[in-house]
């Protein structure tokens, strides 16, 4: 049977739960003691940005840094103590520098001329003449005796000559012994010829039979 109040009414039962006995100690989420540094780190930040945030406004304001000013400022006062040199001063000297090159340059201007002898320039100009025993080589007999021009045809190729040829005269012949030859380049030979004949004349002529020739004339 349920029991009963006593105003009349019926009794609820008592019901019981988790909830009505918990238990002992702490329930839930439990932090432990956090340390020193972890405490102080976003305020550390929070300086660290602010000064960022500081430097960038000066430099937006200025132009530079602090330290840069600060720096501009030590070499303006270094640069206030060192001794100046005057303008005349250093103009004196630019000029006197200019003056010594300009000198030197004419010293070496005057001085390359006289190195060269005129005989120097000139062979540096032409090519010196060569003597050329393999040239062809007349030798015409003007005079009557008979095998004249072999002999001497013979002397030049003792001297080393290698075409020399003995002839007789054809057309009209010059007064005295001579040596023609028809070019600049055969003087030098034309002129080895004539020492070795004992002849005194050499004329470039462009009659000549070949290259070199010598005419013997008593």
């Amino acid at each position: 049977m349920a029991s009963t109040r006593d105003n009349g009414t019926q009794a609820r039962p008592q019901v019981h739960d988790a909830f009505d006995n918990p238990p002992k100690g702490p329930v839930g989420v439990h932090r432990g003691p956090r340390s020193l540094s972890v405490r102080v780190l976003p305020y550390l930040l929070v300086v660290v940005l602010a000064v960022l945030c500081g430097l960038g406004v000066w430099a937006a304001v200025s132009g530079s840094l602090p330290w840069q000013q600060t720096h501009t400022e030590a070499s303006r006062v270094i640069s206030s103590h060192l001794p100046k040199r005057s303008a005349s001063s250093s103009a004196s000297s630019s000029a006197t520098a200019t003056d010594q090159a300009s000198q030197e340059q004419t010293q070496e201007q005057t001085s390359e001329p006289s190195t060269q002898s005129p005989s120097a320039s000139a062979s540096s100009s032409s090519p010196a003449p060569v003597v050329n025993r393999g040239t062809r080589v007349t030798v015409i007999n003007g005079t009557r005796v008979t095998g004249y021009a072999g002999k001497k045809r013979q002397v030049l190729v003792n001297a080393g000559y290698t075409a020399v040829t003995a002839s007789n005269p054809q057309g009209a012949l010059p007064g005295v012994s001579m040596v023609r030859y028809r070019d600049e380049a055969d003087k030098a030979t034309a002129q080895e010829v004539a020492n070795v004949l004992g002849i005194a004349q050499v004329e470039q002529s462009s009659v000549a039979s070949t290259p070199v020739e010598a005419i013997l004339m008593q």
